[in-house]
């Protein structure tokens, strides 16, 4: 085992096996990370997936009940489509705030990230999907009609089986893949 100290939005993994000679193919990524950055770690993590084994990360509870919401409830959104996009995603378990000396105000648990090794998903431009997501749950409330109305038409999403009048917490990643395959 080997500790990197670093701020983990700067590390790039690709030069940590230029100057380490036995470091390996793929890193093991275990943090308790600050929950005021969590998200853009999370990020900078997932964009150099294709150097990571996999990750085991303490979060704030509401954090990872995000990660791993599945469309039709009130916490699936824009973090949940990508991380679950890119990774397959695991809440093992909760960890209560008396585990820590002094007592948190919140509850953590503990999420499992593995990149996948082959997408579930069609490929598509992983730009584009972002676009998409961001602007689908800008205005969670209204319909995709309305919040994709400058990217896609009714029709369109009508012609891929996706009910314009639905609203982004409604559709799988799948769905959004497939609207994001549609922009071509």
């Amino acid at each position: 085992m080997r500790i990197i100290e670093g701020d983990a939005l700067n590390i790039e993994f690709n030069e940590i096996s230029k100057v380490l000679p036995d470091a390996p193919e793929k890193f093991r990524i275990i943090g308790n990370l600050p929950y005021n950055i969590s998200t853009p770690i999370m990020f900078h993590c997932i964009r150099q997936r294709s150097y990571i084994k996999d990750a085991l990360f303490m979060l704030q509870k509401e954090v990872v009940d995000r990660i791993t919401a599945l469309p039709n409830t009130k916490d699936y959104g824009r973090l949940s489509v990508m991380t679950q996009f890119h990774c397959q995603v695991d809440k093992l378990f909760d960890v209560p705030p008396n585990a820590f000396k002094p007592a948190p105000k919140v509850t953590s648990a503990i999420l499992h990230l593995s990149p996948h090794l082959k997408s579930p998903y069609q490929t598509c431009d992983t730009e584009k999907l972002m676009t998409v997501v961001t602007k689908a749950f800008s205005q969670r409330r209204k319909q995709l009609s309305n919040t994709l109305a400058t990217l896609i038409s009714k029709e369109a999403l009508e012609d891929i089986q996706i009910d314009p009048s639905q609203r982004a917490e409604n559709l799988s990643v799948e769905s959004f893949v497939n609207i994001t395959n549609a922009l071509n």
